[in-house]
C-alpha cells in the first residue's frame, strides 16, 4: 500500500505523488487499501483523478468497481458532514442517517461529469442532503400524511420564520395565507397536519408550568375513560332492526318482560298460557336475537 502524504489539490501533482499519470494518462489507479481514512483535502484532489478514469473504464469489470467503490469510501466525510446538520431533529438514528446520506452519495458519483467544472464536493452535497430530507419527510411521521401537507408543512414553517422575524411576533392564519398565496383553509389543514409529525408521551405532564412538582399529573391521567353506555348504544342500534324481525307475540312477550318488568307468571296469565310455556318462548325468543346480533 502507497502511504498517502500531503496531497496538493491539482489533480497532476496528485497522480504523481502516487506514481501515476495525470488525469487523461493510461496509467493505473493507485492501489488505496482504506479509502475511508483519506483525508478531505487529498479525498477532494484523489477524487479527480479516479474520476477521470472512471470515464474511460468499462463498466462492470473489476477496475471500475474498484474506482467507483473507492469514489464512495474517499468522500463519505461528505456524508458525515451533511448528516451532522440533522443530528437535533429528534427522530432518526444517526447510522440510519448516514445510510440514507450514502444512497445520495452514489447518485452524485454515478451522475458526475468532470467536463462540467464543478467541484464534486458542490455537486454531491445536494444529492445527500436531499436523500436525507426524503428520509425524514417519507418515515419520520408518527402518523400518515399526504406527501402534499407533508410540502405543505415545511412551507409553512419557512413562512412563520420569516414572518416573525419582521413582525416581532407568531402571524396569524390571514398572514401566512397572504404569505404563501394560498387560502386561509389550506393553512389551516396544513397547520393540523404539522401535528402528525412528532407524536407527544401519555407520560407528559398534562400541565407544562407544573415542572417536576408533586402536584403535577401525566397527560394520561387526566384522560377520559372508555364510556360503558356507549356499548350500550351500539348494542341497541344492533338490536333494533332484530326486533322488528320477530312475530308479533314475540314482540308483545319481549315488550311485556323487558319493557314492562311482568314477571313469567304475569305474562302467562296475560297471555292465557302457563309460566313454563312462557319461559321457553322467552328463551328461544332471547336466543334468536342473540345470534342476529352476534352473525
Amino acid at each position: 500500500m502507497t502511504a498517502i502524504g500531503q496531497v496538493d489539490t491539482v489533480e497532476a501533482q496528485a497522480a504523481a505523488s502516487f506514481g501515476v499519470e495525470a488525469p487523461g494518462g493510461a496509467g493505473e489507479l493507485p492501489w488505496i487499501e482504506d479509502a475511508g481514512k483519506v483525508a478531505p483535502k487529498d479525498a477532494r484532489a484523489l477524487s479527480k483523478v479516479f474520476f477521470d478514469r472512471l470515464q474511460v473504464l468499462e463498466e462492470g469489470t473489476h477496475e471500475y468497481q474498484y474506482a467507483r467503490n473507492t469514489l464512495i469510501e474517499m468522500n463519505l466525510s461528505l456524508v458525515r458532514f451533511a448528516a451532522g446538520r440533522f443530528r437535533n431533529r429528534g427522530s432518526g438514528d444517526m447510522e440510519d442517517i448516514v445510510q440514507v446520506g450514502t444512497i445520495g452519495l452514489i447518485k452524485a458519483i454515478d451522475r458526475f461529469d468532470l467536463s462540467r467544472e464543478v467541484e464534486f464536493t458542490s455537486f454531491a452535497v445536494p444529492y445527500i442532503v436531499g436523500e436525507i430530507k426524503r428520509f425524514f419527510r417519507d418515515t419520520t411521521w408518527a402518523v400518515h400524511v399526504p406527501r402534499r401537507l407533508q410540502e405543505l408543512r415545511v412551507e409553512i414553517t419557512k413562512a412563520k420564520e420569516q414572518l416573525a422575524t419582521g413582525l416581532d411576533r407568531e402571524p396569524t392564519v390571514k398572514e401566512l395565507a397572504a404569505h404563501l398565496e394560498l387560502d386561509e383553509d389550506e393553512v389551516v389543514e396544513g397547520l393540523v397536519a404539522s401535528n402528525g409529525y412528532t407524536a407527544g408521551s401519555l407520560d407528559m405532564p398534562a400541565d407544562p408550568d407544573a415542572g417536576q412538582s408533586s402536584q403535577a399529573r401525566a397527560l394520561a391521567d387526566v384522560l377520559g375513560e372508555p364510556d360503558p353506555a356507549m356499548e350500550t348504544i351500539e348494542n341497541l342500534h344492533t338490536l333494533a332492526p332484530l326486533l322488528a324481525r320477530l312475530d308479533e307475540r314475540e314482540q308483545r312477550i319481549i315488550t311485556m318482560r323487558f319493557g314492562q318488568e311482568m314477571t313469567q307468571s304475569q305474562i302467562g296469565a296475560e297471555l292465557g298460557v302457563s309460566q313454563m310455556q312462557v319461559s321457553r318462548l322467552l328463551s328461544r325468543t332471547l336466543a334468536k336475537l342473540r345470534t342476529g346480533m352476534l352473525a
